[in-house]
């Protein structure tokens, strides 16, 4: 089966779980950030339910081919990342991640699927985060490749 075609699959019933579950309501994401009397934690279980699916299909699928070939299911080479260092770089990018998540209770993934909504604040945060990367690809990662000390 065609690689973008797999990709697409997932990529719809990644999307269907958000909604049913719904994780695609930022009142939902807020409520469970909010710790408070009005605690929401059904993301927690959508989160559990997720791995519980996720890990053991990771040990008996993925895992394997990993150590052995390298490659994905589908025979394309994995893209597994060379740096695996916790430094300043990503220990901010992740924090600001989870303010942008905390801030508008909407995460990328279901972010995108909230497009169809058609509302506006899901719009803004998509131009947001288009934005942001968008700089960090023209400004952050140039001046980030600039002040390497070369070899």
């Amino acid at each position: 089966m065609n690689a973008k075609l797999i990709a697409l699959l997932c990529g719809v019933v990644f999307g269907l779980g958000m909604m049913i579950s719904g994780m695609v309501d930022p009142n939902n994401v807020l409520g469970f950030l909010t710790l408070s009397a009005s605690w929401n934690p059904s993301l927690a279980f959508v989160m559990g339910g997720a791995l519980a699916v996720f890990i053991p299909a990771y040990q008996w699928l993925i895992k394997p081919r990993v150590d052995a070939s390298k490659t994905a299911l589908t025979g394309q080479p994995l893209q597994l990342p060379a740096n695996r260092q916790i430094d300043g770089k990503l220990l901010a990018g992740a924090s600001l991640f989870g303010i942008g998540w905390g801030v508008a209770g909407i995460c990328p993934g279901p972010g995108l699927t909230m497009l169809i909504s058609g509302q506006a604040p899901v719009w803004v945060f998509f131009v947001s985060m288009l934005a942001a990367m968008f700089a960090y690809q023209r400004v952050i990662e140039p001046l980030s490749r600039a002040t390497k000390p070369s070899a």
